[in-house]
């Protein structure tokens, strides 16, 4: 696997509706777009980190840092015949996960091609279609929440999950199960809370939640397991699982019930999948997270999620769910049973509209041999 070229695309997309959380209102979203060529062959893989320190401190200006002075001029003109060898080339380098797991990506499509296989089979993919559900940031009311999650439903999403922050969580969550006594509802805290908002879990309890989403720290293992200890409700966690280490600490400190992978928080594919495979052996079911990805980041997640233990539908919507125009074509949607395809051709199995994506391109960086 010959590494001639590597293009960086600092890119700006705006997002069809404001999405908001517990840490702020995004207009638009900013990524790292990688573009790796050699042997005639190229691999595309985006780095999430955002423009703000907010979801973790990792932002577009540290990762195009980490990107291009340390981990590709690690890896340019070299040849390489496993994606592990490439990783070892940056083991020194310490947290920066999106940065790497951008460019991790774009290595494991470049592979998938030269073997003519779909990402799907190179990860090790078991499904065809994959479930997926829909996250809603923090609405101005409970009708506006209710319409959302209306229109949700009818376009088949199987899972519903809405952000909550202090003084906007019973509520909404008691407004949603009135009118959707059934659904597959789920509520994300992003950390806002404390061990002393315990009596707000508790409260939930009564609206059969699915999962409570990373309620306390972003940090945070032993007090998600004091808190989960005091209520029925499964914990998942997200933020605070970034190595395969944290998530067997919280597995052994009995911390969550449930955990949310995302490539990017945990480093790549590499990671995900070592972080996967241990909570099946350990009967932990694991779904896939997201981060506005456009169709690149998604059709990884895609790919990944595709494994055996993803049980639970993930947050991996319709490209217009965010985007009134993604960057691949063709764009991914969501099937009318709340599923959607994964794709069968080589690599990453969507095209990168070129054109498209110059026209999101703010910055650009070249490196070659």
């Amino acid at each position: 696997m010959l590494l001639d070229r590597i293009t960086l695309y600092h890119i700006k997309m705006e997002l069809v509706t404001p999405f908001v959380t517990s840490m702020g209102t995004e207009k638009e979203e900013e990524h790292i777009i990688i573009k790796v060529d050699g042997d005639g062959i190229t691999g595309w893989g985006e780095c999430v980190a955002a423009a703000n320190p907010f979801y973790t401190y990792e932002t577009v200006q540290t990762a195009w840092h980490i990107l291009s002075d340390f981990l590709i001029p690690g890896i340019i003109g070299k040849n390489f015949n496993t994606v592990d060898e490439a990783i070892s080339s940056w083991r020194k380098v310490r947290g920066h996960n999106m940065a790497k797991a951008g460019l991790e990506a774009a290595l494991w499509d470049k592979l998938a091609k030269s073997k003519n296989i779909s990402l799907s089979k190179m990860l090790g993919g078991v499904k065809e279609k994959i479930d997926v559900g829909v996250s809603i940031g923090i609405q101005s009311s409970d009708n506006e929440l209710i319409k959302k999650v209306e229109g949700y439903l009818e376009e088949g999403y199987k899972r519903i999950k809405i952000k909550i922050a202090p003084g906007n969580d019973i509520q909404p969550v008691k407004a949603l199960r009135k009118e959707f006594p059934n659904i597959l509802l789920q509520v994300d805290a992003n950390s806002a809370y404390t061990l002393k908002d315990v009596k707000i879990f508790k409260a939930m309890e009564e609206f059969n939640l699915l999962m409570i989403e990373q309620p306390l720290g972003y940090e945070d293992i032993y007090e998600h397991s004091k808190l989960q200890r005091e209520i029925k409700t499964p914990i998942c966690l997200d933020e605070s699982i970034r190595t395969l280490a944290d998530t067997r600490a919280a597995i052994e400190l009995e911390s969550c019930k449930i955990i949310n992978i995302k490539p990017g928080r945990v480093g790549g594919f590499t990671e995900a999948k070592l972080i996967h495979d241990y909570c099946a052996s350990k009967n932990i079911p694991v779904w896939h997270g997201g981060m506005l990805e456009s169709g690149i980041g998604r059709a990884g997640n895609v790919a990944l999620a595709s494994l055996p233990n993803f049980t639970l539908p993930g947050d991996i919507s319709a490209s217009k769910r965010y985007y009134k125009k993604d960057i691949v074509e063709p764009e991914f949607v969501i099937n009318k049973d709340g599923t959607m395809n994964v794709p069968s051709k080589t690599g990453i199995g969507v095209e990168v509209n070129i054109e498209r994506l110059e026209q999101v391109t703010v910055q650009k960086l070249f490196f070659s041999v």
